[in-house]
C-alpha cells in the first residue's frame, strides 16, 4: 500500500520491451534505501516489484496488463517519473489509501496559474468519472490530490508548488496522458451495495427495511 506522497523523482535509465511485457531500470536514490529484491516501488502511481538493484538503480518487469492501463508503455530513456516505496507499518499516513493499481488514463487539458497555486484540469473516461467526487481524493501519476472540482467528463485539482516542484506534476503539459488511481473506498462501496438479489448484495431497500435508513 501506498500513501501518494511522492518521495523522489527518479529517471529511466532503459526499457527493453518484448511482444508481451517490459523490463524497466530506473535511477533513483532516495527510494533505494532498504530495499531489497521482491519490495514494490510505485512509478508513476504504479506499482511494480523490484526484481534486482544497486547503489544507484533498480529494475522491475512491467506486465502487458499494466502497459496497456497505464502510461508507462509511453516512457522512454530519461523520462523522469514519480517513485514511492510501499508504506512502512510504522509509516506516517500522509495522503490517502494508494494501493497501485491503476484504473486507467486521463489526459491533461487545461493548466491554469491561480495565485502560488496551478490549476490541472483532467478528462477522463466514465468509468474512472464515476468515483470522482468534489473535495474526495485522487491519484495522479501517483500524487495523493484533492479534487477541487468535477464536471460530467473532467475534473480539475489545484497543486501547491511544493507538489510542483517535487513531483513531475509540474512538468506537464496540456495533452499529456497521466495515471489515474480512484479512491479504492468508493470502488468497495459499491461493490457491497448490490441488487438485494445478489445472493450477498446490501441494497437501500434492505438498509431501509432494517431501521438504517
Amino acid at each position: 500500500m501506498f500513501t501518494g506522497i511522492i518521495e523522489e523523482v527518479g529517471s529511466v535509465i532503459s526499457i527493453r520491451r518484448s511482444a508481451v511485457s517490459s523490463y524497466i531500470r530506473l535511477r533513483a536514490q532516495k527510494v533505494l534505501s532498504g530495499t531489497k529484491p521482491g519490495d514494490s516501488i510505485a512509478v508513476n502511481g504504479v506499482c511494480l516489484t523490484v526484481t534486482e538493484l544497486d547503489d544507484t538503480s533498480f529494475q522491475a518487469d512491467v506486465m502487458n496488463e499494466t502497459l496497456s492501463r497505464s502510461s508507462l508503455g509511453s516512457l522512454t530513456n530519461g523520462s523522469p517519473v514519480n517513485l514511492e516505496r510501499a508504506m512502512a507499518a510504522d509509516g506516517r499516513f500522509g495522503g490517502h489509501i494508494v494501493s497501485g493499481h491503476i484504473d486507467g488514463t486521463g489526459t491533461i487539458t487545461g493548466i491554469r496559474n491561480d495565485g502560488i497555486a496551478v490549476w490541472y484540469t483532467v478528462s477522463a473516461k466514465p468509468g474512472i468519472m464515476r468515483y470522482i467526487v468534489e473535495k474526495g481524493s485522487i491519484a495522479i501519476d501517483g500524487i495523493s490530490l484533492t479534487v477541487a472540482k468535477v464536471t460530467d467528463s473532467s475534473f480539475s485539482v489545484s497543486v501547491i508548488p511544493h507538489t510542483a516542484a517535487h513531483t513531475i506534476l509540474g512538468s506537464r503539459k496540456k495533452g499529456d496522458v497521466v495515471n489515474l488511481e480512484n479512491d479504492i473506498v468508493a470502488k468497495y462501496i459499491e461493490k457491497l451495495i448490490k441488487p438485494e438479489s445478489s445472493k450477498n448484495g446490501v441494497s437501500l431497500e434492505l438498509l431501509a427495511r432494517n431501521g438504517f435508513m
